[in-house]
């Protein structure tokens, strides 16, 4: 019993597609928008039709009382034989007429029936009296009857108009109606169906693009959707998505495999330093002290470069919430930092506007690593390291930038600064991880800029980077 639960339970609902949705909901809509006009029309036509032809048969009923009334008349004077007849016979109307005692001196064609109500309406003293019927069957057509009396005894004069005729019209125009529904319902339908392919089509390439990415994790496959609506928008949008996925899976590889060389080379060295630690008691005191001083260095570069990938992850994972910040204001901070730590001096120099939208942490790290960076290749100088934040250089744009008058770095190398794990010959004696300039490259990426450097008039170097181009 639990296993037929858990069948029933774990069958898939039976998917339905946004085409036939799109195509049934199309048909639907139509359907009942067509009903409705058509019932409406139908119930319009058939109103008019019948108030028309009560009309027409009240005013021959009126004509014919007014004659009555004002002219002494006789059954003769209605006879089919008599001149003028034609006065109270329009089209469609049958004229029967009655003697005093109600007896049918002028037959109609066809001929209509004679109740109580018409006799006594014949004998009437008084002329234009009526008596009408509605709905009689006369043979196999239904007809309305109105019996006018003549007065003073003489008779009356029946009028009847058949109304079968009108209603078997309604009804061949009620079957023509519903059949042109049913016709518009279907192509309605058809054209649904047609419409949602042709506005789906984009979408099923998108689709299945999609599955093909979750089948194969293939993310460098080009999106084949064109146009400038929504579906266009979302196309592009998806291709991008999968460009900057696939840079990413990229990044996240090289990162693995450069970090994986880099750390091969401290972790070899303490491998070395650790072996001799077996021996450490044969070895001169000197040489004790220079083996634990090159573990403790080794352990420090260790850790430096494993925090900086951490950092380097940490950036590349924008989980820091943007807010307003004053890029100048962090510059502060950096600065009285720096001044701690190194015992230099740390110059700031602020101007114009230099608030943005951005993440403070990551605009911290970035200068941090500028201005240690600045520090570490000019130990020995006396100038002061400089920051400078201007703002706006451009609209929106803020660029900060960090001198000293270290030795400079070479023509060949400032293209490659900024690649990681890249450190120039000249710096491959001081201790670093070659990461820091990397993650200064991923934070002005990160917040719509980009990272520079050139050599200093005079000496030294200007690094930096641009932020305020909107956040990535």
């Amino acid at each position: 019993m639990s296993r037929l639960r858990r069948l029933v339970g774990g069958r898939r609902p039976k998917l339905v597609s946004l085409r036939t949705t799109f195509a049934v909901s199309f048909a639907a809509v139509t359907a009942a928008v067509t009903i409705l006009v058509g019932i409406l029309s139908y119930s319009a036509a058939a109103r008019l039709v019948r108030v028309d032809q009560q009309t027409v048969f009240a005013e021959v009923v009126q004509d014919l009382r007014d004659e009555v009334r004002q002219n002494r008349m006789t059954p003769g004077d209605f006879s089919s034989a008599a001149p003028g007849h034609d006065l109270v016979r329009p089209a469609r109307t049958d004229v029967q007429v009655l003697g005093p005692d109600g007896h049918v001196v002028d037959p109609g064609s066809p001929g209509l029936p004679v109740t109580g109500a018409d006799v006594r309406i014949a004998g009437a003293a008084t002329s234009g009296r009526v008596a009408e019927h509605k709905d009689v069957d006369v043979g196999n057509d239904v007809y309305r009857v109105a019996t006018v009396s003549l007065g003073g005894g003489r008779g009356a004069v029946q009028v009847a108009q058949e109304f079968s005729d009108v209603e078997d019209l309604l009804r061949a125009l009620q079957r023509r109606t519903l059949l042109l529904m049913a016709a518009v319902v279907i192509a309605a339908g058809l054209f649904g169906w047609w419409l949602a392919r042709r506005i789906t089509r984009r979408l099923v390439v998108l689709t299945d693009a999609a599955e093909d990415v979750a089948r194969t994790r293939r993310l460098g496959i080009q999106v084949p959707v064109a146009g400038h609506d929504e579906v266009g928008r979302l196309g592009r949008a998806f291709d991008r998505m999968l460009g900057r996925l696939a840079q990413s899976e990229e990044d996240q590889r090289r990162l693995v495999q450069d970090a994986g060389h880099e750390l091969r080379t401290p972790l070899t060295s303490l491998r070395t330093n650790i072996s001799l630690l077996r021996r450490i008691d044969e070895l001169p005191p000197g040489s004790r002290e220079e083996l634990v001083a090159d573990l403790g260095q080794e352990a420090r570069e260790l850790t430096d470069l494993v925090n900086e990938l951490v950092d380097l992850a940490a950036g590349q994972s924008d989980t820091e919430p943007p807010q307003r910040v004053n890029v100048a204001d962090i510059a502060e901070e950096v600065a009285g930092l720096a001044r701690r730590r190194s015992g230099r001096r740390i110059l700031l120099r602020a101007s114009g506007d230099t608030t943005t939208d951005g993440r403070p942490g990551m605009l911290t790290r970035a200068l941090s690593n500028l201005v240690e960076n600045a520090v570490k290749f000019d130990q020995a100088g006396t100038a002061p390291v400089e920051i400078v934040v201007a703002g706006p250089a451009r609209p929106g744009t803020i660029r900060v930038e960090v001198l000293d008058r270290g030795p400079g770095i070479a023509d060949k190398d400032l293209d490659r600064v900024f690649d990681r794990f890249y450190r120039a010959a000249d710096a491959r004696s001081l201790p670093g991880s070659g990461l820091g300039l990397s993650i200064v490259r991923e934070v002005a990426l990160a917040h719509g800029g980009a990272p520079f450097a050139f050599r200093r008039e005079g000496g030294g170097t200007v690094i930096g980077f641009t932020v305020g181009g909107g956040l990535d």
